[in-house]
């Protein structure tokens, strides 16, 4: 079977190194730590200009919850018409209401507004309050793709939630495991859930090129995010994820 690999990057090098490694598709975003948000014009026109694989973007304003003003809302309808036409593949979204349930309306309104855009709903998924009606509350939406962990923090600890959601899907809309995938499960989550996509990082830390380091400050506050050292996908570990999804 022909499995297709799906890379979360947050930086056009990275996304460049995705496309060199063998992967099908990239989900293009920024801060990683914060789960992902919408990158800047200027990177996503790079990574479209450097790209022959497919490109999605998230689409999401802030970090946080996924509860979104009318204001938000608004920059996001401005940033997929910008993904438009500029030659993106897809967009990655994804809205809840307070009570932890598919916000339908709003999310179907950005798809429509995205067409003919494809839309991946995201792991705002693993946030809603009942997985079973999220399903069908975000087929209903309109969506294409449904990324999740199984409601845990590593797609691994949700597997047994996963192989229902793709039982339950049948073929109205991919479901595509996301979150903790790696060279050493990757095969283990596939044969379990049958799922024909998967979602990973499959990066290495690089340490700074900076000679002088200023100690005792950091530009992130306190929240410890290092200033001389970043992450970024590895070529030679997406290889090797691109070669065990051959042998199954």
């Amino acid at each position: 079977m022909n499995y297709r690999l799906e890379i979360c990057v947050d930086s056009v090098e990275s996304a460049i190194n995705s496309q060199i490694a063998g992967a099908d598709r990239v989900e293009f975003c920024d801060n990683l730590l914060e789960g992902g948000t919408t990158p800047g014009y200027g990177s996503i026109v790079s990574a479209r200009s450097n790209l022959d694989i497919g490109l999605h973007v998230i689409i999401r304003p802030r970090g946080g919850d996924f509860l979104y003003s009318d204001l938000e809302y608004d920059i996001m309808r401005r940033d997929i018409e910008i993904c438009g036409e500029n030659g993106v593949d897809g967009i990655v979204i994804g809205i809840l209401r307070t009570g932890g349930n598919i916000d339908i309306e709003r999310t179907a309104k950005l798809i429509e507004f995205a067409y003919p855009m494809p839309a991946t709903f995201h792991r705002a998924f693993d946030m809603c309050s009942d997985p079973v009606q999220g399903l069908e509350d975000v087929i209903d939406t309109g969506c294409t793709r449904l990324l999740t962990s199984g409601l845990k923090n590593k797609a691994q600890d949700g597997i047994e939630t996963i192989r229902q959601l793709v039982i339950q899907a049948g073929e109205r809309i991919i479901i595509m495991p996301g979150g903790g995938v790696d060279e050493t499960n990757v095969a283990l989550i596939i044969t379990a859930t049958k799922v024909k996509e998967i979602h990973l990082t499959g990066r290495k830390t690089i340490d700074s090129e900076m000679i002088f380091r200023r100690q005792g400050i950091s530009m992130g506050g306190t929240s410890g995010m290092p200033e001389f050292a970043r992450k970024v996908a590895d070529p030679e570990r997406i290889k090797s994820i691109v070669s065990i999804l051959k042998t199954l």
